[in-house]
């Protein structure tokens, strides 16, 4: 395991590496851009613009419903037993519980009810903040967007532990704020 400080030194390094990577040019010139600050912002040495790192907010959420079930989903990508919480970016003028509902509607057409912060973690694939939730649904039948989700289910509690002891259900790796929604459920 790492510690907590090292991984958040890690996720630093590599979300700058991968921003001064894409972010070369300068977005109002089009000039070449060069690091300053210590590499934490590009300057532009034509029209004399800084810019700064980016971090897009994301919000993934656990979802339960009224008989205390937890909403996973898969994606199309991943492997046939790996299911994880929902999640999706926060679009501009939006609340945060209210892209948690408009997500988990989009994804499987679920309305959503009530919404709790529950924590953050950077993720810089490619230069998110996640913002964790707990959310409560409204209706638990599902209709799954297939562009964007390959399935999706209920678990109780113990099929999760169940299937996850036995190799049927593949739960979000460890370094996740997915799988801690999901363990501290």
């Amino acid at each position: 395991t790492v510690a907590p400080e090292d991984a958040s030194l890690a996720v630093h390094a590599v979300g700058l590496s991968r921003w001064h990577q894409t972010h070369r040019f300068c977005a109002q010139c089009g000039a070449a851009t060069i690091a300053a600050q210590a590499g934490h912002t590009r300057t532009c040495p034509s029209c004399g613009a800084t810019h700064f790192p980016r971090t897009d907010p994301a919000v993934i959420m656990l979802v339960t419903d009224g008989d205390d079930r937890a909403l996973l989903g898969r994606q199309p990508s991943w492997p046939e037993l790996r299911f994880s919480t929902l999640a999706g970016f926060v679009e501009p003028g939006e609340t945060l519980p209210d892209a948690v509902r408009r997500e988990v509607m989009e994804e499987v057409g679920a309305e959503g009810g009530d919404v709790e912060f529950a924590g953050s973690q950077p993720w810089p694939f490619p230069s998110s903040l996640m913002l964790g939730f707990y959310g409560t649904a409204l209706t638990d039948e599902i209709t799954v967007n297939q562009a964007e989700i390959a399935e999706a289910r209920w678990f109780t509690r113990a099929e999760m532990t169940e299937m996850s002891a036995s190799g049927e259900l593949l739960l979000p790796p460890i370094v996740s704020i997915s799988r801690w929604l999901v363990e501290n459920w």
